[in-house]
C-alpha cells in the first residue's frame, strides 16, 4: 500500500484514516485574529493540518493584469499575509497541537515555508501542472509534495509526476480536484481516485474537496483517500473568495467525525461472524417444525415441514435430507422438531 511519510514523521497512506488539512485560503480577510480564530477551530474539529496560502499580489500576476484590474490587486494586498505573519500562524498551529502548512507561489515562498517554517510538507496548487520549472525547483527541496490535479489532462498530471520525480524528489501525494467553487455533483468524478490509484500505485492519493456539504468527503473516504482537504471559514455568509463553499467549524467538525466513522466501518474484506451475531442466531434464525400434525410412525415429506424462529432446533438447511424420515412421536402442528422425533 502506497505510503508518504511527512517531515514531523506522520504517515499518509491509502485506506487509512485520511490526514485532514483545513485550508484557510484568505478566509481570514488579512485579519491575523480571525486566521487564529480559524486554527482553533480546524484543531477542535480534528483536523491534523491548517493551510494558508502564501501569496502576494506581486507573486500570482503579472504588473499587466493590474493594469487592467486594479482591484484585484488592492484585494490580494488587503488579503495576503506577510511572512511574519505567518510565521506566527506556524508558531500558533503548533501551540495548538497541528502542522502549518502553505500553498506557495514563488520561489521565495517555498524557501521560506520549507526553510524558516518547517512545513511538514508542501502543497503545490493545480494552476501549476504546466509549471515545470517551478516543479523542479520545489522537488530539489527534497520535501514531501502534496500536488492537486484539477484542471490538468491526465498526460499534464503524469509528466508533472515526471519532472517532480527527474529532480530526485518520489514523496508525492496526489489530490483528485476539480477546480470549481462549489462543483456541480455529476462534475466530481470521484472514481478518478481510483484511476490516479491505478496510474500511480506507488503514491498515497487524496482529495481537494471544493463541494458543499460532508457526503462527498465522506464518500471519498469510503474510496480510501489518503488526505482530505476542505476549506473552512467562520461564517459562510460573509462575503470571501470562497466563503460560500467553505465549511463553518461545527460542520468541518462532521465532517471529519463522519469520515472517520466511514473509514472504521469500511473494516475488511475478509469475510467475520462477529460473536454478537452468533448470539443473534438463536433468536433471528428459524428452525424446521411440523407444517401440520404428525403422527409416529409417518414418513416425512416436503409438505410435513416448514421453518420458523427461533434457532434453537434442527436446522432448516437439512430439511431436504429429513425428507423420507419416519417420525418417532406424535407432533403437533407449528411444533419444533427435536433430533430424537425423526430416525
Amino acid at each position: 500500500m502506497a505510503k508518504l511519510i511527512l517531515r514531523d514523521g506522520t504517515e499518509l497512506s491509502d485506506y487509512g484514516k485520511p490526514y485532514f488539512v483545513a485550508e484557510v485560503n484568505s478566509s481570514h480577510n488579512g485579519d491575523v485574529a480571525v486566521a487564529k480564530r480559524m486554527i482553533d477551530a480546524a484543531a477542535e474539529a480534528g483536523c491534523q493540518c491548517v493551510k494558508f496560502q502564501s501569496w502576494s499580489a506581486e507573486s500570482l500576476y503579472a504588473a499587466e493584469y493590474y493594469k487592467a484590474n486594479p482591484i484585484s490587486k488592492r484585494f490580494f494586498v488587503k488579503f495576503s499575509l506577510s511572512e511574519d505573519q505567518l510565521m506566527d500562524m506556524a508558531k500558533y498551529c503548533r501551540s495548538k497541537g497541528v502542522q502549518y502548512c502553505s500553498t506557495p507561489y514563488s520561489k521565495k515562498e517555498v524557501d521560506f515555508l520549507l526553510d524558516e517554517c518547517e512545513a511538514p510538507f508542501v502543497k503545490i496548487a493545480s494552476m501549476e501542472t504546466n509549471n515545470h520549472p517551478y516543479l523542479r525547483y520545489i522537488a530539489k527541496k527534497g520535501a514531501p509534495i502534496v500536488f492537486s490535479t484539477g484542471m490538468s489532462t491526465i498526460e499534464e498530471v503524469k509528466k508533472a509526476v515526471e519532472v517532480i520525480e527527474d529532480a530526485g524528489n518520489s514523496q508525492i501525494c496526489l489530490l483528485h480536484c476539480i477546480s470549481i467553487y462549489p462543483p456541480e455533483m455529476n462534475t466530481i468524478h470521484l472514481n478518478n481516485i481510483l484511476g490516479l490509484r491505478e496510474l500511480f500505485p506507488n503514491y498515497p492519493i487524496g482529495f481537494s474537496d471544493h463541494s458543499i456539504g460532508c457526503q462527498i468527503a465522506n464518500a471519498a473516504t469510503a474510496l480510501g483517500a489518503a488526505l482530505i482537504e476542505k476549506h473552512l471559514t467562520l461564517d459562510h455568509k460573509k462575503i470571501g473568495m470562497d466563503n460560500q463553499m467553505a465549511m463553518e467549524p461545527e460542520d468541518l467538525k462532521n465532517l471529519v467525525n463522519g469520515c472517520n466513522d466511514v473509514c472504521e466501518a469500511m473494516g475488511s474484506k475478509e469475510r467475520v461472524v462477529l460473536q454478537a451475531e452468533v448470539e443473534q442466531k438463536a433468536k433471528m434464525r428459524r428452525s424446521v417444525i411440523a407444517a401440520r400434525d404428525l403422527k409416529a410412525g409417518q414418513v416425512l415429506t416436503a409438505d410435513d415441514l416448514d421453518a420458523k424462529r427461533p434457532g434453537t432446533g434442527i436446522s432448516p438447511d437439512r430439511i431436504d435430507s429429513m425428507i423420507g424420515m419416519t417420525v418417532t412421536r406424535d407432533i403437533t402442528a407449528d411444533e419444533l422438531l427435536k433430533e430424537s422425533d425423526i430416525k
